[in-house]
């Protein structure tokens, strides 16, 4: 599950960065490759007036909740 289909969030990249070995330039701290995975859930939900199963995250869920009230 990739993208949500109301706001279009998905994957990201960035890095791990180990402080432990942080410190002068010449020691420069290692990084490594991590991915941040959008919190994406299969739901239905009701689109103008009807019913449909659709890829949403968590965080335009709980926006549609507070909107619906």
């Amino acid at each position: 599950m990739a993208r949500c289909a109301i706001c279009g969030k998905g994957t990201m990249y960035g890095h791990n960065i180990r402080h432990k070995h942080a410190g002068r330039w010449e020691r420069r701290a290692p990084k490594t490759n991590r991915v941040f995975r959008a919190n994406v859930q299969k739901r239905t939900v009701t689109i103008d007036g009807r019913p449909v199963r659709i890829a949403i995250c968590t965080r335009c869920l709980r926006t549609q909740l507070k909107v619906a009230k």
